[in-house]
């Protein structure tokens, strides 16, 4: 047994039962160990949580870096839309990454900052667009997973329409595009 096969049997436990149960004590008759040789890995539960939020975010902390020829505007939409993907890879991925504080991408983070202030976004707004973004979609996802789904009996009170959550985030997404896109014209003029 090492830390990645621990993380791993940790994510495959929060896709069968959910946050709400997963627990050390669960993770050790998984892992078929006594719970105490789980510390000797992760010292509080809170440290394990992090470490899950971390490689369950694989996908998106690997995805290519913008280039220089890219169109800032495409490529924070597909940014965002990768996160998204990412977040929804994992039964409740939106609780399990909601207050994680990115450790190992900072690098990560300041070349995407980078790429778009060279864009000719300014600094502070690129900031806030990227934060709103990433908040926006933690909420969007949140929303989608908790969402009990068409087939459980639950339906939609009478004149409420069902939501359709993926053109929901697209359509706040393209809105907070949208506010970035006339702050950078504002600033040119």
């Amino acid at each position: 047994m090492n830390r990645e096969t621990v993380i791993a049997e940790a994510l495959s436990l929060l896709d069968e039962v959910g946050l709400d149960a997963v627990s050390t004590r669960r993770l050790a008759k998984r892992l078929n160990v006594e719970q105490p040789s789980l510390y000797w890995y992760f010292r509080t539960k809170k440290d394990l949580l992090a470490a899950m939020a971390a490689a369950a975010m694989a996908p998106h902390a690997t995805a290519p870096l913008p280039t220089p020829e890219d169109d800032w505007r495409d490529w924070f939409l597909d940014n965002t839309r990768s996160f998204r993907r990412t977040l929804l890879m994992r039964r409740d991925g939106a609780r399990l990454h909601a207050g994680s504080t990115p450790t190992g991408d900072l690098d990560r983070i300041h070349r995407k900052m980078d790429f778009l202030t060279a864009s000719g976004v300014p600094e502070r707004d690129a900031q806030m667009a990227m934060l709103a973004a990433g908040r926006f979609t933690v909420g969007s996802v949140l929303e989608e997973q908790a969402d009990p789904g068409p087939g459980d009996g639950a339906e939609p009170p009478a004149g409420v329409p069902a939501i359709d959550h993926e053109s929901a985030f697209e359509a706040g997404l393209t809105l907070i595009l949208n506010g970035l896109v006339h702050r950078v014209g504002e600033r040119r003029t």
